[in-house]
């Protein structure tokens, strides 16, 4: 359960803006941990890894934890629910996703994808979006068809401490259409256009996940999930 403080001066200005806006801002989704893992399609964890939701009693309340033990490569959430049932992202659509994240390594490995349904030649990107924690270092990636893998962004991230990432996603299967907006802890650190929607459609995952972590024990700490159609929805 994530909280946020501020001003009365920035508050009042934050409804000014609300009154004066059209009304086209609508959050789609909110993956606060006190729903549960209902809040999420399906859970991608084999025993003994666990996703469970619980209080760690540092004022945050209730927030996901994600424990990929040694031998296991995933520990994820995939897709979202909402009126209890899962929810289908479109093509030609814009998606605002925004969590905060906090890993016990400085390898983690992969923390999210923008995954594509289907396998082998029923896609043509896996994951066209991806971000992951790797040398104490947070890295975003679009992939292109033909696993050309790109790093658009990335920062020197500390373990144990919660980090803000929104991204918002234009998708489209044309490069030229397709979009991705990354901030980091209220800052703008990416924009960039590319392919970002696949054949079959293409859905969340949040976690753990990478062969190069299969001997390592990696917790993924999320809170404040959300998912609307404007930066304002999910920051």
């Amino acid at each position: 359960m994530r909280k946020r403080t501020g001003t009365v001066t920035a508050a009042v200005g934050a409804l000014a803006l609300v009154t004066v806006s059209p009304a086209h801002a609508s959050v789609i989704w909110d993956g606060d941990a006190s729903g549960g893992t209902g809040v999420f399609s399906s859970i991608l964890c084999e025993s003994p890894g666990s996703v469970v939701a619980q209080d760690n009693h540092d004022g945050r309340g209730m927030v996901f934890k994600f424990n990929k033990p040694l031998g296991l490569e995933r520990c994820e959430a995939h897709g979202i629910t909402v009126g209890g049932s899962r929810y289908t992202f479109r093509n030609d659509s814009t998606y605002w996703i925004g969590w905060d994240t906090s890993t016990n390594t400085d390898d983690a490995a992969t923390i999210f994808q923008w995954k594509s349904y289907g396998t082998g030649e029923q896609h043509q990107q896996n994951y066209p979006v991806l971000m992951k924690v790797e040398g104490g270092v947070l890295k975003l990636f679009h992939i292109e068809v033909g696993e050309k893998w790109t790093l658009k962004w990335s920062t020197p991230v500390p373990v144990s401490t919660y980090k803000r990432i929104v991204l918002g996603i234009t998708t489209s299967s044309d490069p030229a259409s397709g979009r991705v907006q990354a901030y980091y802890n209220g800052t703008k650190v990416a924009d960039f256009h590319g392919r970002t929607w696949d054949d079959l459609g293409n859905d969340t995952r949040f976690g753990v996940y990478g062969s190069e972590v299969k001997d390592k024990r990696a917790i993924n700490w999320i809170d404040g999930l959300k998912v609307g159609t404007t930066y304002g929805d999910v920051d």
